[in-house]
């Protein structure tokens, strides 16, 4: 109800020919869009919306291919079988796998990060095409109809409710909208496991260790919060210990999983979102363009 609320509110807004009530409509689009893109896809994506498994199919459906332009199984698979069976196992589930060696840092950070969101949202057939080729012809069809269904009621929307005039104008406003939180977003993905032990595939530790050593929690941010959801932001750690729990579960437990890990002498890595940024740049060399340094497995 909040997001039809919000959606509402953001479309008529930018019937406005004033400069404040336009951007208000702007961001409040991007908002709501990334809280259906980011938020919606993550949980369907782990069937944490529903306990059937019929109407989380059809939730991954509308939330990762109607409002996202990703293929459902695909992106379940590389979520949730790779990042999260692999988390910074070298070369499968690390966030070295979004390295770009040829850029420096801060060519990657302004232009390479938010590259993947744009192209998603805005181009849609040409991040997909490879993930297209690997799944059925018929969930490929599907994929298609639904990716053009989303963004065709998007655009249209613009155009008979917020008025806009021109169809570029109505197709800029949809890339400003849909890109405006697309930084952060790979941000948060990279930051939250970045510098972090490593480890190989045949020498991973248990599945506790994995997560509690490669997983960090960020400050609670009301705006990320909102969007991107509890369990990507002040609850990774819990997200990946209880991948299947919804975003308020993960908030509730959260307590409870920091004093666990503590007793048993286990780290409950969390950090601030400048502190991170800091070592992004500071080590850029080491995490992003060469390979990310294996951790020996001693003491556990």
């Amino acid at each position: 109800s909040s997001c039809l609320a919000g959606f509402s509110t953001g479309f008529l807004c930018l019937r406005s020919a004033q400069a404040i009530p336009f951007l208000v409509g702007v961001l409040t689009l991007g908002v709501v869009h990334h809280t259906l893109t980011v938020k919606g896809s993550h949980l369907a994506s782990h069937n944490a919306l529903t306990e059937s498994k019929s109407w989380g199919k059809v939730w991954a459906i509308f939330f990762i291919e109607l409002c996202s332009a990703f293929t459902a199984e695909q992106g379940t698979y590389n979520h949730v079988k790779i990042h999260h069976g692999y988390t910074n196992i070298v070369g499968l589930g690390d966030s070295s796998t979004w390295k770009v060696p040829f850029l420096n840092r801060y060519a990657y950070i302004a232009a390479v990060v938010g590259k993947h969101q744009h192209l998603a949202h805005v181009l849609p057939l040409l991040p997909c095409t490879d993930l297209l080729r690997n799944v059925e012809w018929k969930v490929a069809v599907r994929t298609l109809c639904c990716m053009f269904l989303g963004l065709y009621c998007h655009y249209w929307l613009l155009l008979h409710v917020s008025g806009f005039q021109s169809p570029w104008s109505a197709l800029l406003c949809m890339l400003l909208t849909r890109s405006l939180l697309a930084h952060p977003y790979i941000h948060v993905n990279i930051f939250q496991h970045i510098g972090l032990p490593m480890f190989a595939a045949d020498r991973k530790p248990k599945r506790i260790h994995l997560m509690s050593l490669g997983v960090l929690n960020l400050p609670r941010n009301a705006l990320l919060d909102w969007s991107f959801g509890h369990s990507l932001i002040s609850c990774h750690v819990e997200h990946h210990l209880f991948p299947s729990l919804s975003d308020n579960m993960c908030l509730k437990i959260k307590p409870v999983v920091s004093q666990y890990l503590k007793q048993k002498k286990l780290p409950y890595n969390e950090d601030t979102y400048t502190s991170r940024l800091r070592l992004f740049l500071q080590r850029y060399e080491e995490l992003m363009v060469h390979a990310p340094p294996i951790t020996e497995l001693v003491g556990i």
